[in-house]
């Protein structure tokens, strides 16, 4: 009998032991989470730790120290990486757009002798057209490394939409002319202001109007619209639906033709995006009827 009740006393205290053990366990498991949730989200840097005397889950908090540094050490050689590649984009459309200012400003020189054969003069064509794409590109590549660079707030202000959508299409006038193409210029009846960076936005208009250039054949439509608490530019024109996919229309280096020799790296919706996205705008594209929509959508003051 006596036996008996020290073998239950015995057994409770191992349960007892057990149970508070397995607690324990379990305390440091959470913490242990809390810990790599912290790491991982907040860039939390600093060691795991535990209190709990455990062989094991020591070798088991070591082990993920040991790969949480090999992986802060990869992030940071990635981002090392990236940065380095920024900036030899950067460096390399730099150099190449002097030489390249140079060899247009001869072939424009070279246009006006009157000595060149008619053969030459269509060679002369050919390398100005070529000159001048690769111009663009340079000038694409260089914007972009500048952007994806610049980590500076943009200051917002208030912005008179009307006034500079119709200032830009005053400027742009010759531009549309000389393309034969047919504006139809959509105005709401009253003024409309939004928070937004004035020349940003004037560089957005610009890339969305190359696009409409390079793509639109006649007719391409400009449109101011408010709706609740935005207001939303829009240009627009028909396509050929085949060749155009929505939903990856503002990646990098996208082209709706991939087998067309254009005259850009493809960069320019890409940067309409970053572009909005420094003034914490939204910009999107809808295909309806054969007619694609391009639009950024401001907050309203």
């Amino acid at each position: 009998m006596v036996i008996a009740v020290i073998i239950s006393v015995v057994l409770a205290i191992v349960v007892i032991a057990l149970a508070v053990h397995l607690l324990s366990l379990k305390s440091e498991m959470r913490k242990l989470k809390k810990e790599l949730a912290l790491t991982r989200d907040k860039n939390y840097n600093r060691q795991l730790t535990v209190s709990l005397i455990d062989k094991d889950f020591s070798a088991l908090a070591t082990e993920l120290n040991k790969n949480l540094d090999y992986q802060k050490q990869m992030k940071l050689q990635s981002e090392r990486a990236e940065r380095n590649l920024k900036q030899s984009v950067s460096d390399i459309a730099h150099d190449l757009r002097t030489p390249l200012t140079v060899i247009k400003g001869n072939l424009q020189m070279l246009e006006g002798e009157e000595k060149l054969s008619e053969r030459g003069m269509e060679y002369l064509r050919v390398c100005s057209e070529k000159s001048e794409a690769m111009k663009q590109m340079a000038d694409e590549f260089f914007e972009l490394s500048v952007l994806e660079s610049d980590s500076t707030e943009t200051t917002l202000s208030k912005v008179n939409i009307t006034n500079l959508l119709m200032q830009f299409i005053a400027d742009n006038e010759a531009v549309i002319r000389s393309c034969r193409l047919n504006p139809d210029v959509i105005f709401p009846e009253k003024t409309v202001f939004a928070q937004a960076d004035e020349q940003l936005l004037m560089r957005m208009f610009s890339n969305l109007l190359n696009n409409i250039v390079k793509y639109a054949e006649h007719d391409f439509t400009i449109a101011l619209e408010t709706e609740d608490n935005k207001c939303r530019v829009s240009f627009s024109n028909p396509v050929n639906s085949g060749n155009i996919d929505v939903e990856h229309l503002f990646d990098r280096t996208y082209r709706a033709d991939k087998s067309r020799h254009g005259t850009s790296a493809g960069l320019g919706l890409y940067i309409v995006k970053l572009l909005a996205e420094k003034q914490d705008a939204e910009v999107d594209a809808k295909l309806e009827n054969n007619v694609l929509k391009i639009s950024i959508a401001l907050n309203i003051t």
